[in-house]
């Protein structure tokens, strides 16, 4: 499904490349809107922003609890993605991380809230700021993409800590003090790969 027709003609292409229109069928969909509840097992969610993520999956909410699974990949606002996902009763099965081309994918796999079963996650209060923005799973995984991500972010950041220093507009001290904090940050995020 997707909101756009070219997405889905692509996808439709490679559809009948790999001879599986009796598998796969594509719908031109906002969201969640032309699917029934019961009629799919999985949903993949990717190639967007978090904020157009959580609006996809609370106003599919209804669908969304019958799934099995969902397989998010967020472009943006991760950790905002995680703290609706906790609070929503979703499950983390499994979290993983690629690159490509210098870009950095966080994955999700979540079981619905509707499949609920006695293990939890916790809530997003109980997940501190550097779990929701890198992942508690990843960081506990010891995920070498996200180690890399980490030592990026942090060598960036300083740079252009370095390139502000001297300057003492409002709007410099306050992005200082934001870079200061993202740092902080991800330098807890790689004592999780200390040995």
């Amino acid at each position: 499904m997707d909101v756009n027709r070219g997405p889905l003609e692509r996808a439709e292409e490679n559809i009948r490349a790999y001879e599986l229109e009796d598998r796969i069928k594509t719908r031109l969909s906002d969201g969640f809107s032309a699917l029934e509840q019961g009629e799919a097992d999985s949903a993949v969610i990717a190639g967007m922003g978090g904020g157009l993520m959580i609006r996809i999956l609370k106003e599919g909410e209804d669908v969304v609890r019958t799934l099995k699974e969902c397989i998010l990949q967020p472009q943006s606002e991760i950790e905002k993605v995680r703290a609706f996902l906790l609070e929503e009763g979703f499950l983390f099965i499994k979290e993983d991380m690629v690159e490509e081309d210098g870009k950095y994918y966080p994955m999700m796999k979540m079981a619905s809230p509707g499949r609920r079963t006695e293990r939890t996650c916790g809530t997003a209060e109980t997940w501190d700021e550097t779990e929701l923005r890198y992942g508690r799973y990843l960081l506990q995984e010891k995920n070498p993409v996200l180690r890399q991500y980490l030592e990026r972010e942090i060598r960036i950041k300083r740079q252009i800590l370095e390139g502000l220093q001297g300057q003492d507009s409002t709007r410099a001290v306050s992005r200082m003090q934001e870079l200061e904090k993202e740092i902080e940050n991800a330098e807890k995020g790689m004592k999780y790969y200390a040995v």
